[in-house]
């Protein structure tokens, strides 16, 4: 890299930090005063707090460095254009392109940290997350998990697996239940294609009824009532977490799904999401560039810090919407994962093909 290359990139680094920065310091004293009273009702240290969001840390990273990309670029391009040293660049013979590649390249950098952050980094930070927030903190007994095949609830004579939960639907597909005696020993198995909440439990349909006593009578049912205490709160809760999950853990998931002949778009769509995300570092930075070139010397930082929150959320906006109509099958999981990318990354190169014209 050339002098001029480095000056941009150091003039763009020290932006990013210090947005990078507010961001996470934004972030971090919001959820810490909504959670605090919480905590401390439920008797937590501050140890224990603090240990929380450390924990949490990776996940507000992943989350709020889009947005720091988007700003410093701006705000950098901004700063050299008001300052006329973008002229003078360009009339020493510098291209636009020669004088944005070094914010191009950390852009692509960014990207690559938040590819492997939330690959590596997220899923584990966040189950010892919930672990302190759940068994330390609330002390609560972890009687709902979730894994890369199955859903399963354990209560006191009762057993429950089950192989997808349908958000949308509010129901459990591919149910397993056994009971068990004290002494652990299974006195009978339910299976169901479904099961859906009713008041006092679940209400079980297409049932196989076996028991293992009295010479293992087998039954067919319709429907069953089934007592139960699982929540479907609890289960949302498990759908949430598994955005947490890496793209490898989703992958497993949603093909083990396809194999049980259950739909796997909002999984898949989730897992495309764990690449897509990450890319809109490079995104942010070519919708940036031209913006931060349109406005020229009329700029400066209050532009730079009002763009940059209005284009922040109009991303976050249509991202989250494109992204609903994947998870609930009516967009293939491709096209709602980087629909919101193509979008944005299109609208950059309309406005550098404007900002050419003058």
């Amino acid at each position: 890299m050339g002098i001029v290359s480095r000056y941009v990139a150091r003039t763009w680094c020290r932006l990013f930090v210090v947005c990078q920065g507010g961001f996470l310091t934004v972030y971090l004293i919001l959820d810490f005063m909504e959670k605090l009273g919480r905590f401390l009702k439920a008797g937590a240290s501050f140890g224990q707090i603090g240990t929380f969001f450390l924990f949490k840390i990776p996940e507000m990273v992943g989350q709020t460095m889009p947005f720091a990309v988007l700003m410093a670029t701006l705000l950098a391009l901004g700063l050299l254009s008001r300052s006329s040293e973008l002229t003078a660049l360009r009339s020493c013979g510098r291209s636009i392109p020669q004088i944005v590649m070094p914010i191009l390249l950390l852009g692509a950098v960014c990207s690559g940290f938040m590819l492997f952050n939330a690959e590596f980094v997220v899923p584990d930070s966040y189950r010892r997350m919930e672990y302190v927030e759940k068994v330390l903190i609330r002390k609560q007994g972890i009687n709902t998990f979730f894994r890369l095949n199955n859903i399963w609830f354990r209560s006191e004579e009762r057993i429950l697996q089950a192989s997808v939960f349908d958000p949308q639907a509010r129901m459990l597909k591919g149910v397993t239940v056994w009971e068990l005696s004290p002494a652990m020993e299974p006195l009978r198995r339910l299976d169901a294609e479904q099961a859906v909440p009713v008041a006092g439990g679940w209400r079980l349909e297409r049932v196989t009824d076996r028991t293992f006593s009295s010479g293992g009578a087998v039954r067919k049912l319709a429907v069953l009532a089934l007592p139960l205490s699982l929540k479907v709160d609890d289960l949302r809760v498990l759908d949430n977490n598994a955005d947490n999950l890496s793209f490898r853990q989703l992958r497993e998931y949603a093909h083990s799904l396809e194999k049980g002949g259950y739909a796997a778009g909002r999984w898949l769509t989730m897992m495309h999401a764990k690449i897509a995300v990450p890319f809109s570092g490079v995104v942010m930075v070519l919708l940036g560039i031209p913006f931060a070139l349109r406005t020229g010397r009329s700029g400066g930082v209050a532009m730079g810090v009002g763009a940059g929150v209005a284009i922040g959320f109009a991303y976050f906006i249509i991202n989250a919407a494109i992204q609903s109509y994947g998870r609930s099958g009516v967009l293939p999981p491709v096209v709602a994962a980087w629909g919101a990318n193509l979008i944005f990354v299109l609208t950059g190169i309309w406005l550098s093909m404007t900002v050419r014209q003058q």
